[in-house]
């Protein structure tokens, strides 16, 4: 580290990671695994670690600000958590699940729960439980790549089914998008959920003690252990130019320069195009642009009182704002909050849509009447605290032929690298995924280091 004249100081890395979520904290933590004596700084906007898995204070403990768990078949934050000896903090339970629909709730849990879904003849009913089996056998998804998730979803079920059943869920998860979401995205979530079940058929799932924060604070602490390593909070990217063989990191820090060999940007590419659209190539910049992404605005609620019995409820009622009503407290117990109930409320939307830019208790205001049509015994009297989540990079819209649209992972001028949830493909977003993608960029990068 030098001084400069103007009181800027100024620092040269190996590697400089943009973003302190699951794949840049993944690169920093195998890089230090692998090599102890690399210089390592993780730069990130916000005030904390943990990107879209970051947390806030409720009673003294953290939760997670968006709702968060794994599925027992996340094999790579299984073997990560195993690697820093914290199997122990890992609970694993069975979920509890249902659907909203026509003003009623329906358990689907396990396999005879689909036997008295109502909403569905019996016909229907065995057919939506074939299709679950008939996705899990698909070996190819490249033969996917050219459906939509609503043409395969009604060849495989037919389309009461899809209109019962998966019709409202993508239009909740992708509002506007929905005609336009790839057969391989759903086909993925099929096979996660599939393979995350019991002896009973009932869906198992992981949580983390004390939240997901407390497994990103501990992959931190490992990265620290290396003197060498850096975390700048606070701190937005504002520009990368390449000068020589190293990189100029600007950031809206006015006192610190970043230098580095190699930059690994883990924003959402729109974001990285930014960064770098004064000198690169058009054709790359519009590479970057071409994923699109959905908002999602999360309310979470700190009750008196519990809501239901269910843990996640999806809600197949049309006329319903939220895709989901997550009482995280069902799965991992109000005794961990200080006996309060914890309920997500999440709705995807474009970051455009008037109801992204209410604030918190005006989106508390607008949704009371849909939670009370839910539950009619729910009384806003029993709300202690309530609390709003917005992130404009929530979701990328996978496509029909979305493969074509990812960008290369190395930029041909070097020293450049990419890994963002919009490439995890054929699999969605989710920290499983990111920890893989963060732990094998930084292994192809030990090859140029």
């Amino acid at each position: 580290m030098c001084n400069e004249s103007n009181n800027q100081t100024t620092s040269v890395y190996d590697v400089v990671i943009i973003g302190a979520g699951f794949t840049g904290l993944s690169v920093a933590y195998e890089l230090t695994k692998q090599r102890k004596n690399l210089k390592i700084a993780i730069v990130e906007a916000q005030n904390d670690i943990g990107g879209l898995a970051s947390a806030f204070d409720v009673g003294g403990n953290k939760l997670d600000r968006f709702y968060h768990h794994w599925f027992t078949n996340d094999e790579y934050v299984m073997e990560l958590v195993s690697e820093l000896g914290c199997l122990d903090k890992v609970k694993i339970n069975p979920s509890n699940t249902g659907i909203f629909f026509a003003n009623n709730f329906f358990k689907l849990s396990t396999p005879f729960d689909l036997l008295k879904f109502k909403p569905l003849n019996m016909i229907n009913r065995i057919r939506l439980g074939l299709l679950a089996l008939r996705a899990r056998r698909v070996k190819n998804w490249h033969e996917l790549e050219t459906l939509s998730a609503s043409e395969w979803l009604c060849s495989l079920g037919g389309k009461e089914v899809y209109k019962t059943v998966w019709e409202p869920l993508l239009r909740g998860k992708f509002g506007p998008y929905a005609d336009d979401i790839s057969a391989v995205w759903f086909w993925n979530k099929l096979k996660l959920r599939g393979g995350s079940r019991g002896k009973g058929g009932e869906e198992r799932l992981a949580y983390f003690e004390g939240g997901f924060i407390a497994l990103a604070k501990i992959m931190l602490e490992f990265i620290k252990s290396n003197n060498n390593s850096e975390l700048i909070l606070n701190s937005k990217i504002k520009k990368l130019t390449k000068k020589n063989d190293l990189w100029i990191i600007e950031s809206d820090a006015p006192d610190k320069k970043l230098i580095a060999k190699h930059v690994v940007c883990t924003t959402a590419l729109p974001l990285t195009a930014n960064l770098i659209q004064h000198w690169a190539e058009p054709e790359y910049i519009e590479k970057l642009n071409k994923i699109s992404y959905i908002g999602n605005t999360c309310l979470v609620l700190e009750l008196d009182r519990s809501l239901s019995s269910l843990y996640w409820i999806n809600v197949n009622d049309p006329t319903f704002p939220f895709v989901g009503v997550i009482e995280h407290t069902n799965f991992e117990g109000p005794e961990n909050y200080q006996g309060k109930h914890i309920v997500y409320l999440s709705k995807y939307l474009p970051v455009s849509d008037e109801l992204y830019k209410k604030n918190k208790d005006e989106f508390l205001e607008y949704s009371l009447p849909y939670i009370k049509r839910m539950f009619p015994d729910f009384d806003s009297s029993c709300i202690v605290k309530h609390h709003l989540w917005k992130e404009e990079w929530s979701q990328p819209i996978v496509v029909k032929k979305y493969s074509e649209l990812i960008p290369e992972k190395h930029h041909p001028i070097g020293g450049l690298h990419l890994s963002s949830m919009a490439m995890i493909y054929p699999e969605d977003r989710g920290t499983n995924y990111a920890i893989r993608e963060g732990r094998a960029m930084a292994r192809e990068l030990l090859e140029l280091i």
